[in-house]
């Protein structure tokens, strides 16, 4: 098997899900054989926004012939990883280069994890949601936008609300009875909004 790791590892991270790493090529006559490739291995050690350990899982990416670099798709964004690359040949691998560690910035979350709408009035609606499940970095605040819907479908105007990140639940005051509206909700990191989830509901026609 080949005698020695490769040097000087640089990781450049692109953006929240994607980086690029290098290294210098071993010697040839180090190689023992014939060359076959680099194999990066590299695993997520923690995300950022939550403490959570879990299993390790190592995910393996190989680069034929006599690449000096190539490109980590698919990381998690708001995480800190770890890589280190060996060389191939028919044989086997060579021993690992000393692990360098990197980070992701922050991406934009997913969808708030449930929005329900409770405790209809004439012209009141409660509303409770559940945290995205992957922030992807520390949420900011939610945006509700809300409008009302006439028996004809017709949506009338849209209004916005900026709701504070700790918050999980809002009482809306002040809407027309008997009135369907529908509501469009999602997280927000400093990186932008996340997807929305809609839901629809009715105040009540009299008490």
């Amino acid at each position: 098997v080949p005698m020695v790791a490769p040097g000087n590892v640089q990781v450049h991270v692109i953006n929240s899900t994607l980086a690029k790493v290098h290294w210098d090529p071993v010697p040839l006559k180090t190689v023992r054989g014939h060359l076959q490739g680099y194999k990066v291995y590299y695993w997520k050690v923690q995300s950022l926004s939550r403490r959570s350990k879990r299993h390790v899982e190592k995910k393996i990416l190989t680069f034929r012939g006599n690449k000096t670099f190539g490109m980590l798709p698919g990381l998690e964004p708001y995480s800190s990883y770890k890589l280190n690359v060996r060389v191939v040949n028919g044989k086997g691998e060579g021993p690992a280069s000393s692990d360098k560690v990197f980070k992701t910035p922050e991406g934009v979350p997913s969808s708030p994890s449930f929005l329900k709408i409770t405790n209809p009035t004439l012209d009141s609606l409660t509303l409770e949601w559940g945290s995205p499940t992957h922030p992807n970095g520390v949420l900011t605040s939610y945006i509700l936008k809300f409008q009302p819907i006439n028996n004809t479908h017709e949506l009338g105007p849209l209004v916005e609300i900026r709701i504070p990140a700790n918050e999980s639940s809002l009482i809306l005051k002040n809407l027309n009875y008997s009135t369907r509206y529908k509501f469009y909700f999602n997280a927000q990191t400093s990186v932008g909004s996340g997807s929305q989830i809609t839901e629809e509901a009715v105040t009540i026609m009299d008490e």
